[in-house]
């Protein structure tokens, strides 16, 4: 399947901001799930905007359908956790090396992999919040209280893969 070219200079609900940069990752497919396995196109995911976008898509067109619909709320905790595990995988990760969006019965599985093999400390925390106002620190704390099923596990050709279940309801 041909990959689509998407061109996003970010979205409504989440400005780009300096951790947007544009990297090379490779072609990701987020696999197909909710609607029987039929195929969904390739997206090349380079920035959290590109990510959110594609999570959005994934969202509106395999997990909403007549009688269940994702709340505004649901899709905004999404797209939070989107927009936190692609940027540390930008920041500390050495880059994108893929990420996948799935669809399930209770709401989305995403999965990002990076270069990195270092596993987070705080991953596996409680969720607290830093003390005071220290600048970064808080988007761990922010996926593990909005996602479930919290799974990281290293890569055979090095890096890892983080793997979150957000609920959608």
């Amino acid at each position: 399947m041909k990959p689509v070219e998407r061109r996003t200079s970010g979205d409504s609900a989440f400005p780009r901001t300096p951790h947007d940069t544009d990297v090379q990752t490779d072609t990701c497919l987020p696999r197909a799930g909710a609607r029987g396995g039929v195929p969904q196109p390739q997206v090349a995911v380079t920035s959290a905007a590109s990510a959110r976008q594609l999570a959005r898509d994934v969202v509106r067109e395999w997990w909403d359908r007549p009688g269940r619909r994702a709340s505004e709320e649901a899709v905004i905790d999404l797209l939070l956790v989107v927009s936190e595990l692609v940027t540390n995988a930008i920041r500390h990760g050495g880059g994108i090396a893929g990420f996948e969006v799935t669809p399930t019965r209770e709401g989305v599985r995403l999965s990002v992999h990076d270069y990195s093999d270092v596993v987070p400390a705080v991953a596996y925390g409680q969720g607290a919040l830093p003390h005071g106002h220290v600048g970064n620190g808080y988007g761990w704390p922010l996926i593990i209280r909005l996602a479930r099923d919290i799974n990281i596990e290293r890569r055979s050709q090095g890096g890892k893969t983080i793997s979150v279940l957000v609920p959608l309801r």
